[in-house]
């Protein structure tokens, strides 16, 4: 019999975070990402070939400031699902920032796509069943070739969400669903192609399997790629890594953020009489090049929400007094500042805790100019975090002190760096804590875990078992970012506002915000 040769191409978006248009929302200015330029892309490589499939791997409808504004007043279907039902994707799969505006909002984005979303682990706790659409569908090419995606999402979800925007919800282990369907597709599927779409990322070194982080089950692609035989493909996401490769006979991509890169399998198939069988298969990104022009049919669906995405940025809601700009991020953590005691104060008097704890949480935070916009908000404060109060022992300060103090080492030349830790597999600034009423010293030439020197309340030292109200962002109070010490602790306060709408009533209600800051902590080395 006479052989046939096929292609497929797989073509990937992950973690675009509702950057659809090509700006920088700080600065207005053009950037070579977002899921406009990628669009063209995509069109490029249909015309290159037409068994294409193309997937989302989660963490589409929050992350920009004109998700955030559609979130708010787009009435109909979300304008990120009028882009990917324009672009014809063939699926897609929840990632945790999906359920940030709750569960309705998801439901609604999912009823309205033209395409099935997968969640083979996010169960319906009242069926039983999967509860947003399906765990894996099917896809034939040319009427030859059976290609199964099989969708999951890390399982940790729980720990960062609001209760209310996952309620009757159960998140299964994600590698034992990946597991147990993998099984069932290869016994009753039969697939030429199986891929697995993991909303998760890596939890170990590709090149020598060490751990990267705590095993804490939030990434689970190596052990999926070393643990679960029949996979072909593996797309990951999460980390926002930019990763090509093969692990253990399985292809692997990670796209990066923010609409950085498409990621593209290529597999070439052969038909020799007894079935198809893989004779190559590549891994790469594709990356827009300076020149790259956004596609024009995505710049329309979205132009009118993007119109008035921008005028609201630009709404001037108070003044400043002093300097509360941040020129260095790194530089804002190393010692008080401004900046972070305003977080402080919107954090304390919306709820009345005795001691606050924030973080500096994007790097691209600039801070307060002499005139504040809602775009300056916007830029410092990335993630919809509501805010929780929780009555903390001073042991568990202490512990948390330490947990953060960890995000610092010294440098060859003896002077404070950042530590590997919060670097890699993927940068997590947002780890590191900065604390209010309290005083505190951070003393870099004492090992991890023995760097809090002094531990003050108004002078006095914090009692080891005294209690005090702390408030903090949800994900942080949920443990997230490793801080095991406030998981299951008194919960006092429980926010529905989140952190940036606070911010801007707060600023509003002053009219003017004059820059200070208490001087409460130092670090040393």
């Amino acid at each position: 019999m006479e052989r046939e040769n096929m292609r497929c191409v797989i073509l990937v978006t992950s973690d675009i975070h509702g950057y659809i248009q090509s700006v920088d929302y700080r600065t207005r200015e053009e950037i070579p990402s977002g899921l406009a330029k990628l669009a063209t892309l995509i069109k490029e490589e249909r015309t290159k070939c037409p068994n294409l499939l193309l997937i989302d791997n989660g963490d589409m409808l929050q992350g920009s400031p004109f998700a955030a504004f559609a979130a708010a007043h787009a009435s109909g279907i979300h304008p990120c699902i009028e882009v990917m039902n324009n672009l014809q994707y063939d699926a897609a799969v929840p990632g945790n920032h999906e359920f940030n505006y709750g569960f309705e909002t998801l439901k609604h984005a999912v009823e309205t796509s033209r395409f099935p979303w997968l969640a083979s682990n996010i169960i319906a706790k009242e069926t039983g069943e999967p509860s947003l659409g399906k765990p894996y569908t099917v896809k034939r090419i040319e009427d030859k070739l059976n290609v199964v995606i099989l969708g999951a999402t890390t399982h940790y979800i729980p720990h960062w969400e609001k209760a209310s925007h996952i309620d009757g919800l159960e998140f299964r282990n994600s590698l034992e669903a990946v597991k147990a369907w993998t099984a069932y597709i290869r016994e009753h599927e039969q697939p030429d192609l199986l891929i697995v779409s993991y909303h998760g990322g890596f939890e170990r070194d590709l090149a020598n399997g060490q751990a990267t982080e705590r095993l804490t089950g939030e990434n689970q692609a190596y052990a999926i790629c070393a643990e679960v035989p029949g996979i072909d493909v593996l797309i990951t996401g999460h980390q926002h890594r930019l990763i090509a490769e093969q692990l253990n006979g399985v292809l692997v991509v990670q796209t990066g953020s923010n609409g950085q890169a498409l990621g593209q399998f290529t597999i070439e198939f052969e038909y020799s009489g007894d079935g198809w069988r893989v004779v190559s298969k590549t891994a790469r990104l594709l990356q827009p090049a300076a020149d790259t022009a956004a596609d024009r049919e995505v710049e329309v669906l979205t132009g009118d929400m993007e119109r008035m995405t921008q005028e609201w940025l630009d709404q001037p809601i108070g003044t400043a007094e002093g300097d509360l700009s941040v020129d260095d991020p790194f530089e804002c953590r190393k010692a008080p500042h401004p900046f972070v005691q305003f977080i402080h104060q919107v954090q304390l008097e919306a709820t009345g805790a005795e001691i606050s704890a924030a973080a500096l949480l994007s790097e691209e935070c600039r801070g307060f100019g002499s005139v504040i916009t809602v775009r300056d908000v916007l830029s410092a404060f990335v993630y919809p975090n509501t805010l929780t109060v929780l009555r903390l022992t001073g042991e568990d300060i202490r512990l948390a002190l330490e947990q953060s103090a960890a995000y610092f080492e010294l440098d060859a030349a003896g002077k404070p760096g950042i530590s590997e830790a919060y670097l890699q597999p993927k940068a997590q600034h947002y780890n590191y804590d900065m604390w209010a009423g309290i005083e505190y010293d951070i003393d870099l030439s004492f090992p991890v875990g023995k760097r809090i020197t002094r531990l003050s309340r108004n002078g006095e030292e914090l009692s080891v078992n005294a209690e005090y109200s702390v408030v903090m962002n949800s994900y942080r109070a949920g443990g997230g970012g490793n801080f095991d010490m406030f998981q299951g602790k008194p919960v006092l306060y429980e926010g529905a506002e989140d952190m940036a709408d606070l911010a801007v009533g707060h600023i509003q209600s002053k009219g003017l915000l004059t820059a200070s800051d208490d001087r409460n902590w130092q670090l040393m080395w």
